[in-house]
């Protein structure tokens, strides 16, 4: 009989810790109302759900993070020293958007004691301006058109003929404070490539700098056909303001 009555006490006490979730429930919702409510959940799953949620949350927001941080690489980074002295990456400069180069600035330049020389093949900017081997180089003692200027083309298009196929020569002379170079620059048979230029009409002598080298050279009438060159060399800018004020309008229309 005592193993009866033990065994009925072990069922009556495990029938009562599995009523046990069921009457805490009942019990709080009466708390809440007169009305009976069921809860959808049971005690023990809404403790699972409380031990879940900060982890659910969490997740969520290192999902955003994550996909914020790919679509702006710069996020990351952004409060950080090094990111805000990083330069931005300079634009690829295209054929239309190419400015010109600046002139020569002659009252900072200065002559080289040691000569340098430069040799290869030459990609021509303008009438009187080349690169080879990545350095720009203004050609010595000349003033060619500006591309944009009447005859500008036909002078940067004679330049490439003469270069073409050739490797070209460049005598350093001056350097300005920025860089810029003046040189002599020859062709493999020693043709002047300043020279050359003047004896077709496409540039003048410029003799504050040839100290008249090249004049003799100049074609009859050239100094009126390249007149914004020769306004230039003569200090009327403004006749240079003019005719690109003139142009802007004309393609205003």
């Amino acid at each position: 009989m005592s193993f009866i009555a033990t065994d009925m006490s072990n069922s009556t006490l495990l029938l009562s810790s599995s009523l046990r979730p069921k009457l805490r429930a009942e019990q709080t919702s009466s708390d809440i109302g007169a009305d009976h409510i069921e809860l959808p959940f049971s005690a023990i799953e809404l403790d699972g759900l409380a031990v879940l949620g900060p982890l659910i949350l969490f997740g969520i927001v290192f999902v955003a993070f994550r996909f914020a941080s790919r679509t702006n690489p710069g996020l990351k980074y952004e409060n950080s020293a090094q990111y805000r002295q990083t330069p931005k990456t300079p634009k690829s400069v295209t054929g239309s958007s190419r400015q010109q180069p600046a002139p020569f600035d002659a009252k900072t330049a200065k002559h080289l004691s040691a000569r340098k020389v430069l040799q290869g093949n030459a990609w021509v900017t303008d009438g009187d301006t080349i690169v080879i081997n990545k350095t720009q180089i203004r050609l010595f003692g000349i003033d060619a058109p500006e591309i944009d200027h009447p005859f500008g083309q036909k002078a940067k298009w004679a330049m490439v003929k003469l270069c073409k196929g050739h490797k070209v020569k460049a005598v350093v002379t001056d350097v300005d404070q920025y860089g810029r170079i003046v040189a002599r620059c020859t062709l493999p048979d020693g043709r002047d490539l300043s020279a050359e230029l003047v004896k077709m009409g496409l540039a003048i002598d410029w003799p504050k700098f040839s100290e008249g080298k090249y004049e003799h050279l100049e074609v009859p009438g050239v100094r009126k056909r390249l007149w914004l060159a020769s306004a230039r060399q003569t200090g009327k800018m403004y006749l240079w303001e003019q005719f690109e004020y003139d142009q802007r309008k004309l393609k205003k229309r």
